[in-house]
């Protein structure tokens, strides 16, 4: 029986993220999505909500790199899969990983030179050492071939899957304790450049009645700062999950203006939840929403995005119909589907 490893170290962390929730609800599935696979699974922390038996093997400081690697020497695994981090560059033996998205390349200002550079050279050890990589969309893909040079054949897509509300909703007074009385439109995520909050804002200001809330952790301080000096903006920072899901429930539109993202789970999850989906035409973003969402070509011009977030609050016959749609849709990506992929991609290799 062939064994393989698992980094499930992101899975553990208190905060999650879209690579965290990757990495708890893939790895969470691959034992039933192959059982004739024997499964380790390794973390520096323990966390029940992972879903499977974790190896717990502590470490403060460069557990991937030091610790993990002294463990695998152990195991002797035939293959080691990092769902959402680095492959250690002292593992001599195969190895699968994910390139979630390539943001650093696209946009290097949202990045502090360190940082880049260590994802720069992370990401090009894995080019070298995995023989096959699986990227979440097929926008990935084309940045992986053209910034790295990697042949499309070693590349495998497997889409993400949406996340159902596991709690119900907070109540409706939570709405006003936000400064939310009135119509308004969600975005959800980081507070960041790439984001494209400021185009969003632009764009909501250009019209009567509605207010912008922002639903995510703040990367970009002063951004968030100029965000909410606006008395049409509502910054919220991280919000718990049963407030999240009334701000969905709530809100006449979700609106995804990223410049650029590497799958587009904002899309998703919102589609999951049959929101009408106002998201700039822009690198994975139409892979996700196909014709159930409306889009805006210029990611740049709040006024494109004005005007068709203007169509989507006033037509109700459309809204409806992208309503239906956009369940339908969000039936195709599934976390069972997404898990199977990746197991095909192991069986391949090992």
């Amino acid at each position: 029986m062939k064994t393989v490893a698992v980094d499930v170290n992101p899975a553990t962390r208190a905060v999650m993220t879209g690579t965290e929730m990757y990495t708890r609800e893939v790895c969470s599935r691959l034992p039933a999505a192959a059982p004739e696979l024997r499964w380790r699974f390794f973390a520096s922390r323990p966390r029940a909500a992972v879903g499977v038996d974790v190896m717990v093997i502590p470490l403060r400081r460069l557990w991937s790199q030091v610790r993990l690697p002294l463990a695998l020497a152990t195991e002797r695994p035939d293959l080691l899969f990092v769902p959402a981090h680095a492959i250690p560059f002292a593992w001599p033996g195969k190895a699968l990983t994910v390139v979630h998205d390539l943001a650093f390349e696209r946009y290097p200002q949202a990045y502090a030179p360190a940082e880049r550079a260590y994802l720069r050279m992370t990401t090009r050890w894995a080019t070298l050492r995995s023989p096959l990589l699986i990227t979440v969309s097929e926008s990935t893909k084309t940045d992986l071939v053209s910034a790295y040079g990697v042949r499309p054949e070693r590349i495998r897509v497997v889409p993400l899957g949406a996340s159902t509300p596991e709690v119900g909703a907070a109540p409706a007074s939570r709405l006003a304790e936000l400064g939310l009385d009135g119509n308004f439109v969600l975005q959800v995520g980081r507070i960041e450049t790439r984001k494209n909050q400021a185009a969003a804002l632009a764009a909501v200001e250009r019209l009567d009645g509605v207010t912008l809330a922002l639903a995510g952790p703040e990367r970009d301080p002063a951004l968030a700062a100029r965000l909410r000096a606006s008395a049409r903006c509502r910054v919220l920072g991280r919000v718990d999950q049963p407030t999240l899901e009334l701000l969905y429930k709530r809100a006449r539109a979700v609106i995804v203006p990223s410049l650029y993202e590497g799958f587009g789970l904002p899309v998703l999850e919102a589609m999951a939840r049959g929101k009408v989906v106002v998201a700039a035409k822009a690198s994975s973003l139409p892979e996700v929403g196909g014709d159930a969402a409306l889009y805006f070509h210029d990611a740049a011009d709040p006024e494109q995005l004005a005007k068709v977030l203007e169509v989507a609050l006033g037509d109700e016959p459309l809204r409806k119909s992208l309503a239906k749609a956009a369940r339908e849709r969000a039936r195709k990506f599934t976390w069972d589907r997404c898990a199977a992929g990746v197991a095909a991609v192991i069986r391949e290799i090992v």
